[in-house]
C-alpha cells in the first residue's frame, strides 16, 4: 500500500516505486487524492488508484487563511482512516508520505491494522538536521531572534503538535489508538527514507535517526510526445520550457507575459506547459507552442533550458535531461532546489517567486550561456536511475523479514 496526499510530485514517484514492485511480483495499490491527472497517470502505468479525500487541486488552490489548517488536517486524517483502513486490509506493507497530517493518518492506520510501515518524503527538508532550518508554515513564522537550528527544530515541532495534534489524536482515540505526544517525530519514525538523488539532494548524518536514501523514484516515460509538439520541435531551433507545475501562479497572466517575451529576447521560441497556472499564449505568433501534461522526459532532452518552479520531481527531470535550469520558486521546499541548482552550476535561482520580463531575461542569459550547458551535461551523467529498484527491493525485504511495527533495514 503506497499512501500519499498532495501534488503531482508527491505522487509520480509512487507510481515509479509502484512499476518496479509490481516487476518483482508484487501486488500494489496507491492511495492518493482523486483528481483526473492522477488517476490517469496511475493507469497508464498499470496501478489501481485508491481515491481519499476530495481533489488536491481544488484543496490546495483555494488559498484559505492560514487559520483553516487545522480544518484542513482533520479532513485529510478523517479520510486517510476512512479510505487507507478499507485499501490497506490483507497489505504487509504501508508506504506513508505526502502531507505531514495524511501521512501521519496512514501510518496510525498501519498502528492500528498491525502492518509494518515506511515513511518516505521527497526532499530532506522535513527531517530535523543542526544544518539546516526547518520550512515555517504559513501564519507561524519564527521568532526572528533565534537562529540556532536546533532551537528552530523544537519550535517546529510545537507548530506541527499545534496545527495537527487534536485532529490526529481525536481520528486515534475513536480507532482505539493512544494519543501521540510528538506528531513530526511520529510521522519521521527513527528511519525514514529519503527519495532524492544524493547529488542534487546530499543528506548528511545525523546521530538523530537512520535516514536511508534510495535514490529519486523514478517511472521511465514512454509515452510519445503529441504530433503537433514534435512538428513544432522539428521546425526550428530547440525551445525554451516554461512551466509551473502544481503552483498556482495568482498573477498567472503577466507571468506568461513576462517569460515569453524574455524567451524571444534571447532569439528563442518556448513551450509554454499550462500546470495548475492555466498558463497561455500571449499571442498568435508561430513561435510559441502550448501544452499539457506531457512527456517531461522526452520533451526536457530536446529543449535548450527550462524554466520551472522547483518541484522536487521536475528539477530531477531537467537535471537528468542535462538542461539548464531557471527556477523561480514559490514555496515549501522549492527555494532549496533552487539553491542546488545554483550549487551545482547547472542553472539559475530566480531571487523570489514574481518573475518579471528583467529578472528572466538575466537569468536566461547566464542559462543559456555555453558553460552552464557543460556543467549541466556533465552533472546529468552522475544522476542515478535505480532509486525506484533500491526501494522495490528494500521493501521486499521488509515484508519476509521480522515483524516490526516500523520498518529496520539497511541502505542496499
Amino acid at each position: 500500500m503506497l499512501s500519499t496526499y498532495g501534488s503531482r510530485g508527491d505522487v509520480e514517484p509512487l507510481a515509479g516505486l509502484a512499476v518496479r514492485l509490481r516487476e518483482l511480483g508484487a501486488e500494489v495499490r496507491v492511495c492518493a487524492p482523486p483528481d483526473e491527472e492522477f488517476a490517469q497517470r496511475l493507469a497508464g502505468v498499470g496501478v489501481p488508484l485508491v481515491p481519499v479525500g476530495r481533489s488536491a487541486r481544488a484543496l490546495m488552490t483555494a488559498a484559505p487563511p492560514p487559520s483553516s489548517l487545522p480544518d484542513r488536517a482533520a479532513e485529510l486524517i478523517a479520510g486517510q482512516f476512512d479510505a487507507v483502513t478499507a485499501a490497506a486490509e490483507g497489505c504487509d506493507v504501508l508506504v506513508a508520505t505526502g502531507m505531514i497530517p495524511a501521512a501521519a493518518g496512514a501510518l496510525s492506520v498501519a498502528e492500528k491494522l498491525g502492518i509494518r510501515s515506511v515513511s518516505v518524503t521527497f526532499q530532506q527538508l522535513t527531517l530535523p538536521s543542526p544544518r539546516h532550518r526547518p520550512l515555517a508554515y504559513p501564519g507561524r513564522p519564527f521568532p526572528p531572534g533565534v537562529t540556532d537550528n536546533r532551537a528552530l527544530w523544537e519550535l517546529d515541532a510545537q507548530s506541527i503538535n499545534a496545527l495537527f495534534g487534536a485532529a490526529l489524536n481525536t481520528n486515534r482515540a475513536s480507532n482505539g489508538l493512544p494519543p501521540v505526544d510528538n506528531v513530526r517525530d511520529y510521522v519521521i519514525g527513527d528511519q525514514p527514507w529519503l527519495a532524492t538523488d544524493p547529488i542534487l539532494d546530499p543528506w548528511q548524518e545525523t546521530p538523530d535517526f537512520d535516514v536511508v536514501q534510495t535514490g529519486a523514484w523514478i517511472v521511465p516515460d514512454v509515452r510519445p510526445l503529441p504530433a503537433e509538439l514534435g512538428a513544432f520541435l522539428d521546425a526550428g531551433t530547440p525551445p525554451v520550457y516554461v512551466g509551473f507545475g502544481s503552483m498556482p501562479m495568482r498573477a498567472s497572466t503577466d507571468v506568461a507575459q513576462a517569460a515569453i517575451e524574455a524567451v524571444r529576447a534571447q532569439g528563442r521560441r518556448a513551450v509554454v506547459a499550462r500546470g495548475w497556472a492555466d498558463l497561455a499564449l500571449i499571442d498568435d505568433r508561430d513561435d510559441c507552442f502550448v501544452v499539457g501534461d506531457v512527456n517531461q522526459q522526452a520533451l526536457f532532452g530536446r529543449v535548450v533550458a527550462v524554466v520551472h518552479h522547483g518541484g522536487a520531481g521536475t528539477t530531477t527531470t531537467a537535471t537528468r535531461a542535462g538542461a539548464p535550469q531557471v527556477v523561480v520558486p514559490q514555496a515549501a521546499d522549492q527555494p532549496y532546489w533552487a539553491g542546488r541548482v545554483a550549487e551545482l552550476g547547472i542553472g539559475v535561482a530566480h531571487d523570489g517567486p514574481a518573475p518579471t520580463f528583467d529578472s528572466l531575461s538575466a537569468a536566461l542569459r547566464t542559462a543559456l550561456a555555453h558553460e552552464t550547458r557543460a556543467r549541466a551535461t556533465a552533472v546529468a551523467g552522475a544522476i542515478r536511475t535505480d532509486g525506484a529498484t533500491v526501494a522495490a527491493k528494500l521493501l521486499l525485504d521488509v515484508v519476509s523479514g521480522e515483524k516490526a511495527t516500523r520498518v529496520r533495514v539497511n541502505h542496499a
